[in-house]
């Protein structure tokens, strides 16, 4: 199946996969060849797809996942690939993420949460090795 992962200003992906597992709002979503059509919501966190034996993973945040039985868009507000990513940026956006956390309530604790996964989750992408 075809998959296509752009952003608002380029795109990343544009490839035959054998697999897909993106992070959806409530969850991982895994999608094979033949799935029913459906449009979902993304989170934060990693995404992963298979072509053969290679495995590939991105950083991605927020945006919409589409569907079809031979084709997956993901739009994405955010998307890196692992050598993209500055580690160091990373941890210090983790740690003023965790000091927010400890000054701030309501919909200030819930950025903080977000940014802390988001940091999180590009830590652990850029200690991947992308076989692309």
């Amino acid at each position: 199946m075809k998959l296509e992962i752009v952003t608002q200003t380029r795109k990343l992906v544009d490839s035959d996969v054998d697999s897909v597992f993106f992070p959806g709002f409530k969850g991982e979503a895994g999608i094979l060849p033949g799935h029913a059509p459906l449009l979902a919501t993304l989170g934060i966190g990693e995404l992963r797809y298979r072509t053969g034996v290679r495995e590939s993973y991105l950083a991605i945040s927020h945006g919409f996942a589409e569907i079809l039985p031979d084709r997956i868009i993901i739009l994405a507000e955010e998307a890196e690939k692992p050598e993209e990513i500055d580690v160091e940026k990373a941890k210090e956006e983790a740690r003023v993420a965790q000091e927010a956390m400890q000054k701030t309530y309501g919909q200030e604790l819930v950025k903080a949460r977000a940014q802390l996964l988001k940091a999180h989750t590009q830590i652990s992408v850029a200690k991947r090795i992308s076989r692309d």
